[in-house]
Parts: structure tokens; C-alpha cells; sequence
């Protein structure tokens, strides 16, 4: 399995016409173009979300490139590899349980036709697993799903870039500044990621 990019989320000019109603954004918008994000499989976008939770970037991308190297992303050989040998690999206790879990939900079907739920649907099945918490849930509905509406107020490194631009001082100003950008939360989010080159 491949984490290269099924598909893409593409600019539409309605959703840029719309965000650029605020003058922030519009500035962001003029900065850095029209949007675009690829969208990479579920099954390998839990994986890489989980390892990289708690761990710097570069570290992260380390013991991902490791986990890559042993399983290729297969769910059977993930399974196969057990939790012992994913420590081997760099992982703490807790992750490897939860990627050896996540892989048996892989083969079982659970994250089989997730783009057929709601938001809120996907979110609770996700949630289910272990290690999968509201922002790996965001994650996926953003960059796996092409989801829109989505205001991932669970990202730190967001929440930093809205506080900033927009002179906020609490996380609770960045859920309602949200508001302003329904129905196409996402677009925002990406703006400020890219503003601030945060993202994992």
C-alpha cells in the first residue's frame, strides 16, 4: 500500500471568493495562491498520524521511514511484525498497540467506506480505536477524505496561526473564529497552515 496521493482537493473560485470576504484570509489568499492539498489512503494516514503524535517532526519522520522499510504500509505485515518488533522500530509502547490495533480494524473493514459517513460518523469510528483522538480524526477527514468544513481546533501549531493573525488570545476565540469561514473550514485551516508551515 502507497501513501503517494490518490487525489487531490483542487481550488474552486466560489470557496476562494467567499473566504476572501475576510480580509485576513484574502491576504493569505493573495500570498499564496489557490488552494490544493493531496488526499493519501486512511489506513497509512492512522499510521503516520499516530507515530507522529508527541515527536518532533524529524523524529517522526524517522521511525515512520522505519515503519515504511519493515511492513510497507500492510496491514497483514504490521499485524505479522507484533507489537515487540514495532518497538523496535522506535515506537513507544502505547503507539505500538494502537497501530497493531488499527491494522486489525484495516483487515476487519472499519475503515472501509468512510467518504459514505458524516463527519461526525467518521470521527466516532475513528475515535473507537485506540490512539486515535479528535485531531488524528481531523486529520483524515481533511487529508484522507477532502472533507471542507472541518475547524481543527486540536492542532496546536492552527490555533498559534489564527491567534496571530488575527490577534486572539484563547483556543475558545479560534472555535468561533471558525464561524466565519463555514462552510469551508478546511480551506481556512490550510491557509493558516501554510502561513506557518505547521503542519506534520
Amino acid at each position: 500500500m502507497s501513501v503517494e496521493h490518490l487525489s487531490e482537493v483542487r481550488a474552486d473560485p466560489k470557496v476562494l471568493d467567499f473566504l476572501a470576504h475576510d480580509p485576513v484570509m484574502a491576504g493569505l489568499i493573495e500570498k499564496h495562491g489557490p488552494y490544493s492539498w493531496g488526499l493519501h489512503p486512511v489506513f497509512p494516514s492512522l499510521l503516520r498520524a499516530v507515530v507522529g503524535q508527541q515527536l518532533s517532526n524529524a523524529v517522526a519522520r524517522t521511525i515512520f521511514a522505519r515503519l515504511k522499510h519493515a511492513t510497507d504500509l500492510d496491514p497483514e505485515r504490521v499485524i505479522e511484525l507484533g507489537e515487540e518488533g514495532l518497538r523496535s522500530l522506535g515506537l513507544a509502547y502505547a503507539k505500538a498497540r494502537a497501530l497493531h490495533g488499527i491494522a486489525h480494524a484495516e483487515l476487519a473493514g472499519e475503515l472501509d467506506r468512510l467518504e459514505e459517513l458524516s463527519d461526525k460518523e467518521v470521527t466516532e469510528r475513528l475515535a473507537a480505536l485506540r490512539g486515535v483522538g479528535p485531531w488524528t480524526a481531523q486529520m483524515v477527514l481533511i487529508f484522507s477524505l477532502g472533507r471542507l468544513d472541518v475547524w481543527p481546533t486540536s492542532d496546536l501549531g492552527m490555533v498559534r496561526q489564527a491567534e496571530k493573525l488575527y490577534g486572539l488570545s484563547s483556543k475558545r476565540e479560534v472555535a468561533d473564529l471558525g464561524e466565519r469561514f463555514r462552510p469551508y473550514r478546511s480551506v481556512a485551516a490550510h491557509y493558516l497552515w501554510t502561513e506557518g508551515d505547521t503542519r506534520v
